[in-house]
């Protein structure tokens, strides 16, 4: 199989990684709610432990939609997916310490560590859209931690909503690319 057209399988089959990323904001989302209204351990632990369901929640949600749920086998794009995904989890290890430090820096690093993980996706899934979000995610990140560290949830909310509007947006192109092809153009 070709790279582009491993590339396209990636992005047709987990729509731009909409699924993912809609999953991914909900969890963000709840923290950065669990953050404001109750307290910064609840929401970190919401998080934590939430990201572990990320991709068993956006199968579920691929096989509602009545999609493909995997890539091909003859995809070797699928095994760097995999890889990319265990950046994330490896990478919060580097909160326990950031966080002792300064409670209000946990959701700027995550920011840097989860920007940092969708780098890869620019060749996943052929689609350069990933790099504008890592950059998002990280530079706002380095900003939050060094402007606005006082208020503890406002990086989960840049970061759930962040990831929100890229759901749609690589979706959108996606579909934008499946349309042309089935018009010919």
């Amino acid at each position: 199989m070709h790279v582009k057209d491993a590339q396209a399988e990636s992005r047709t089959v987990f729509s731009g990684g909409f699924f993912g990323q809609l999953v991914s904001s909900g969890l963000w989302l709840a923290s950065a709610a669990l953050g404001t209204w109750i307290s910064p351990r609840t929401a970190i632990i919401e998080l934590a432990f939430g990201g572990f369901f990320i991709f068993p929640i956006t199968q579920l949600l691929l096989r509602i939609s009545g999609r493909r749920s995997s890539l091909s086998r003859e995809n070797p794009l699928g095994h760097l997916a995999m890889q990319i995904a265990f950046t994330v989890p490896i990478g919060m290890l580097l909160l326990v310490p950031i966080t002792q430090l300064n409670l209000n820096l946990f959701y700027p690093a995550l920011l840097v560590i989860v920007g940092a993980h969708y780098l890869p996706f620019i060749f996943l899934y052929g689609m350069r859209i990933f790099g504008a979000l890592a950059v998002i995610l990280v530079g706002g990140g380095v900003v939050i931690a060094m402007y606005f560290p006082g208020p503890f949830s406002l990086g989960g909310w840049v970061g759930g909503v962040t990831l929100f509007i890229f759901a749609w947006i690589g979706r959108g192109v996606v579909q934008s690319e499946l349309r042309a092809r089935q018009t010919g153009k």
